[in-house]
């Protein structure tokens, strides 16, 4: 064996022997009462062990270091190993009870932080949404190259009068439910908030400042005379760029992305999900919810409070 090697081996065993001394939690988030409690009946006969409660409708389980394997095997209901969570209601994540509380957020935008694809009601303005649309869904799947599809999405939107802009944010854009007390309550615990979408700094900007982010990250649309060119400048942001801003916010606090958690929907999310200490999928397609620490599927975005072990009473709204 080289002699580098051998080093390396020691080393990478002592970590992994570290790793399996930390406790892991489970956290349940219930859609409903009804939901929660047989969640929590569920994994209490299932793990015999105790839950602490985190608020009305979540709690914690705090598991052996050598127990998460077989827990996580019962709860997603792994092939003879008993009852499941996966027919109720009810969100949930396993990770390391160490570092929990992240020192930075950073989350997309679009069908995450607000309730609907921007560029998609834009394109209502102009006639094409059902053009635009398909384009979105391929796109956010991972089957078209976001900038090429960024592109040709803005090219349909040539003509459109910028007033078109305000007038989808004021009828057509919304904060999720959760999304204020999320940034609120990690801003007010010392967390460094950040908005980082492939959509426009049109919304971003308006959206990051009712919603309390620190700041925000977009596309600029290009406009001339009152209305749009059908151009979009560059450079692009899309997952690289999300993946960027996550490496570079967390240097500048002086942490690492173990201390981040981020959240989206789409495909060009997935690099930044999968690079932060918890990236969760929210609400996401496919791609990103099967490579992601956690998925919200049935809460809102305050479950991501309550899986960094928030209690409901340090929530700010």
């Amino acid at each position: 064996m080289p002699l580098a090697v051998g080093p390396a081996i020691s080393q990478m065993r002592g970590a992994m022997s570290e790793l399996s001394t930390i406790p892991t939690v489970l956290t349940i988030v219930g859609a409903n009462r009804d939901a929660y409690a047989e969640a929590v009946s569920r994994v209490e006969r299932l793990l015999s062990i105790s839950h602490s409660a985190l608020g009305p409708t979540a709690c914690d389980f705090l598991l052996p270091a050598d127990g998460k394997v077989q827990a996580k095997a019962k709860v997603m209901g792994f092939p003879g190993e008993g009852t499941s969570l996966s027919d109720l209601a009810v969100d949930f994540a396993f990770q390391p009870a160490e570092n929990r509380r992240k020192r930075l957020l950073i989350a997309d935008m679009d069908s995450t932080i607000i309730n609907v694809e921007c560029l998609d009601e834009l394109a209502d303005f102009a006639g094409v949404k059902a053009q635009v649309s398909e384009i979105t869904e391929r796109a956010m799947r991972g089957e078209l190259a976001f900038e090429g599809a960024l592109r040709e999405r803005v090219g349909m939107l040539k003509g459109l009068s910028v007033d078109a802009l305000q007038s989808c944010y004021d009828q057509r854009v919304q904060l999720n439910p959760g999304a204020r007390t999320l940034v609120s309550t990690m801003a007010h615990h010392g967390a460094r908030c950040a908005l980082v979408s492939g959509g426009f700094t049109f919304f971003t900007s308006r959206v990051a400042q009712a919603a309390g982010f620190h700041l925000n990250r977009a596309n600029t649309l290009i406009e001339q005379d009152g209305a749009l060119t059908g151009e979009v400048g560059d450079p692009i942001l899309g997952k690289e760029a999300k993946l960027a801003a996550l490496r570079e916010e967390t240097a500048a606090l002086g942490l690492t992305p173990a201390d981040a958690l981020a959240v989206g929907d789409g495909a060009n999310d997935l690099a930044m999900i999968e690079a932060a200490g918890l990236g969760v999928a929210y609400r996401a397609k496919p791609i990103v919810a099967a490579q992601a620490d956690a998925k919200v599927d049935h809460t809102d975005l305050t479950t991501l409070l309550y899986f960094q072990g928030y209690r409901a009473e340090e929530f700010v709204s």
